[in-house]
């Protein structure tokens, strides 16, 4: 008899996954001085530890996570179409945060860099499509502080 309680079990049925709790992964990240965070489709973290004032989406660098290292549960359940992914960006007191929808069409190789889009553009950086928000919806108290680079910030991506 399975425990349906546990969140980390997945069930097998008829070829596809279905989930029995919150699946979720955490990256974190820090500030950077030229962050400014205006791009009005894209967020993006990096693990670069440099960014240039073009990088306007990019509201942290010297992430511990790339698409790559994000969990293998997680990622299959991003790799599925039409679920809703919930995104939560954290930085010192202040949260943010985001809705999206999951896609088959996501690879999530990418090594260096997470991107969350409002269009359902996808390359090997998107982590979800049809986002509800953007880089310049962030509020500007957090983008501030995103502008240390000893602000450390946490990204959490989760499926339930």
């Amino acid at each position: 008899m399975f425990n349906l309680n546990l969140p980390s079990i997945l069930l097998f049925l008829s070829g596809s996954y279905f989930q029995t709790g919150m699946v979720q992964d955490e990256i974190i990240f820090y500030g950077h001085p030229n962050v400014c965070s205006t791009h009005t489709k894209t967020i993006e973290i990096t693990k670069a530890s440099t960014l240039s004032l073009r990088g306007n989406c990019i509201i942290g660098v010297n992430a511990t996570k790339a698409c790559r290292d994000l969990k293998p549960s997680l990622k299959r359940l991003l790799q599925q179409a039409g679920l809703v992914v919930k995104i939560e960006i954290e930085v010192s007191n202040l949260s943010f945060a985001i809705g999206g929808s999951s896609n088959s069409r996501l690879s999530l190789l990418h090594d260096h860099d997470i991107v969350i889009r409002k269009s359902d553009y996808v390359c090997p950086r998107t982590v979800a499509i049809c986002c509800n928000k953007s880089s310049s919806d962030i509020p500007r108290d957090m983008v501030k502080l995103l502008g240390s680079p000893q602000i450390h910030a946490l990204l959490r991506i989760s499926i339930e």
